[in-house]
């Protein structure tokens, strides 16, 4: 007999900022650091893959990939239960892979969370969405000014301070808070017809 599982009753609701340092910045202000499963392994791959033993690489490859699924559900999983409404920031996986980040990017599993969280949140009726999240690490959660750092230099800097209101931020911790926001404008609006 299979179990379904029982309705979320919470009524918290979070937004959440995607990441490779942090995996997850909540919106709470939570961090939820990145695990390098395939960064850890690399060494013993490396070697597997210069001795050309096929089946130690395949061995390798399903050991990182079922711990990341495992850190991935219990994740997911949590969330689904302590939230009722769940907002996740569109943050493409397929374009930084082709960047110089594609290890971390591809070792982080956005597109899985994202997925489990979707096909989770349906099952407990939580409400899940996914937001634009263009310039939230740049604007003030505050005041709403773009102030923040940009380009690929601004990238370093985790830290900023609002130039309109002088408010101090994290910079996963402000997207997060605006992704939030998004979430309820897209609910308040409802969902446009594509």
């Amino acid at each position: 007999e299979v179990q379904t599982p029982a309705p979320s009753i919470s009524t918290e609701e979070i937004g959440i900022d995607l990441g490779l340092k942090d995996l997850v910045s909540l919106s709470t202000g939570e961090k939820v650091e990145a695990p390098r499963f395939y960064r850890d392994l690399e060494p013993a791959l490396a070697v597997a893959q210069r001795a050309r033993k096929k089946k130690r690489v395949a061995a390798l490859h399903a050991k990182i990939a079922n711990r990341r699924k495992d850190f991935l559900h219990k994740l997911s999983t949590r969330l689904v239960t302590e939230y009722g409404f769940i907002f996740v920031g569109d943050v493409s996986s397929s374009k930084l892979a082709k960047t110089r980040m594609a290890k971390s990017v591809l070792d982080a599993g956005w597109s899985m969370l994202r997925t489990m969280l979707g096909y989770k949140a349906n099952a407990r009726r939580v409400r899940f969405e996914i937001v634009n999240e263009a310039y939230t690490s740049r604007t003030c959660s505050v005041c709403g000014i773009l102030s923040g750092p940009q380009g690929r230099s601004g990238l370093g800097i985790r830290e900023w301070m609002c130039s309109g209101c002088g408010t101090q931020h994290d910079r996963d911790s402000n997207a997060a808070q605006l992704i939030l926001a998004l979430g309820h404008q897209r609910l308040a609006g409802g969902i446009p017809v594509l």
